[in-house]
C-alpha cells in the first residue's frame, strides 16, 4: 500500500568511515501506519543490482539514536518508530556503490504487534530472513526501486 513511499527516492548515498568508503545508505519508512516497537523490526531482504546484503551486514538509525545492529534492535522493547519518520538503513559493502542509477530490491521484516500468531514464539527465537515472505507485514512483496547514487558521501 506504501510501497513507492518506503524509500526517499534522493537519499542513496556512499558512507566513508575512517577515510575509506564502507559501504552505503538510504533513507525509509514503515509500511505500517501504526509504527512499530522496535524490538518487533526484523531487518529488510536489499538487493542491489542483482547483489543480495543480509540482515548481518545491514544497520538501522532512528529516533536520534547511532545506527544498531538488528541483534541490537530486538532489546528495543520500549522505544517506537512512528509511521512517517524517516529511518535510515546502512549497509556494509566496502567501496560502496559506483556512481550512476542503481535498481533496488526492497522489502521490510516487522514481526506483527497485535493478535496473536501460530509463529510469534517461534519468530522471538528464530525471527524469519526478510525476503522470504514470513513477517513481511504490509510490504508483501519485495518492492523494486531505480535510486541515482547521490554525489555526496556521508560520514560515519
Amino acid at each position: 500500500m506504501f510501497d513507492k513511499w518506503l524509500i526517499r527516492g534522493d537519499s542513496l548515498e556512499n558512507v566513508e568511515r575512517d577515510g575509506t568508503v564502507a559501504g552505503f545508505r538510504f533513507a525509509c519508512r514503515i509500511a505500517d501506519y501504526r509504527g512499530c516497537i522496535l524490538s518487533l523490526h526484523n531487518g529488510y531482504y536489499i538487493e542491489v543490482d542483482g547483489t543480495v546484503y543480509p540482515r548481518e551486514v545491514q544497520r538501522f538509525q532512528v529516533n536520534g539514536k547511532p545506527p544498531r545492529s538488528f541483534e541490537e534492535i530486538k532489546t528495543c522493547i520500549s522505544e517506537h518508530w512512528d509511521f512517517d519518520d524517516e529511518g535510515i538503513v546502512y549497509v556494509e559493502a566496502p567501496g560502496g556503490l559506483g556512481p550512476g542509477v542503481h535498481r533496488v530490491g526492497f522489502q521490510q521484516s516487522i514481526l506483527s504487534s497485535y493478535g496473536y500468531m501460530p509463529t510469534d514464539e517461534e519468530w522471538i527465537r528464530n525471527p524469519p530472513v526478510p525476503g522470504q515472505g514470513a513477517g513481511a507485514g504490509k510490504t508483501e512483496q519485495i518492492c523494486y526501486y531505480e535510486l541515482e547514487l547521490q554525489k555526496e558521501t556521508a560520514k560515519l
